[in-house]
């Protein structure tokens, strides 16, 4: 099955106008004919069966068939990863969580960081690509770059967990996660959380935790802390 993605249709529509661009894809690349059959979804859960009914390069219409509601996965996983310095390891990172399967992502800006400004539209794209090739009909939300003290001082609900590699008190994180749960993760940037960033995550509740025996890299770890969320879901 191939996945399309238009966010602007709900659930009472009957038609699906897709754009120049997504119309020209579809007409001159992919070979879509009037009569074709399609899947697509608005990235909010809903599934659409759709047939093409007017097939121009310029300006594609579907007649949609039928829509169902895919249920999501029991839990809530945010993570607050901060950027990396060679950008093509972050959005490594955008596509597989994707994949694997995330809820909101925040690119937080740390003591440490050695990037400070992301490209939120080519991090979009990447999150679009990746639901669509997972056949997901969640588009995981991107939420704005904020500073480190900033967003531990939000308001998280749920379980709160900072992986960091001082030679401190830790927990294994798949050993405290708990199943069905609302989920937030502090990952660091390469040169780590600093002492101070870490007290300060302490006392706004989040529970120190580590990912294994080896040190990873900001996006690996990333990654290790997604499936571990999955893993423990699945059991």
């Amino acid at each position: 099955m191939q996945l399309f993605y238009n966010p602007h249709i709900s659930e009472t529509d009957t038609t699906i106008p897709f754009s120049k661009e997504e119309s020209r894809h579809m007409v001159k690349v992919l070979r879509k004919n009037v009569g074709d059959q399609l899947h697509i979804t608005n990235g909010k859960g809903w599934l659409f069966t759709a047939e093409i009914t007017q097939a121009d390069s310029k300006h594609c219409i579907a007649e949609i068939k039928a829509s169902e509601f895919q249920n999501k996965h029991g839990y809530q996983l945010h993570l607050a990863v901060a950027p990396t310095k060679m950008n093509d390891r972050y959005e490594w990172f955008l596509e597989k969580a994707t994949e694997i399967g995330i809820d909101s992502i925040t690119p937080i800006i740390c003591e440490n960081s050695e990037r400070r400004i992301i490209k939120p539209e080519r991090f979009e794209k990447i999150l679009q690509s990746a639901m669509k090739q997972s056949l997901s009909c969640y588009l995981p939300t991107l939420n704005a770059a904020v500073p480190f003290s900033e967003f531990i001082d939000q308001d998280h609900k749920g379980e709160r967990f900072i992986a960091h590699c001082e030679e401190t008190h830790k927990h294994s994180l798949k050993q405290v996660l708990t199943p069905s749960n609302t989920v937030t993760i502090l990952i660091g940037p390469e040169g780590d959380f600093s002492t101070t960033e870490i007290e300060k995550a302490k006392a706004s509740n989040f529970k120190p935790v580590t990912l294994g025996n080896t040190r990873l890299r900001t996006e690996t770890a990333a990654i290790v802390a997604c499936h571990s969320v999955a893993f423990v879901n699945e059991l």
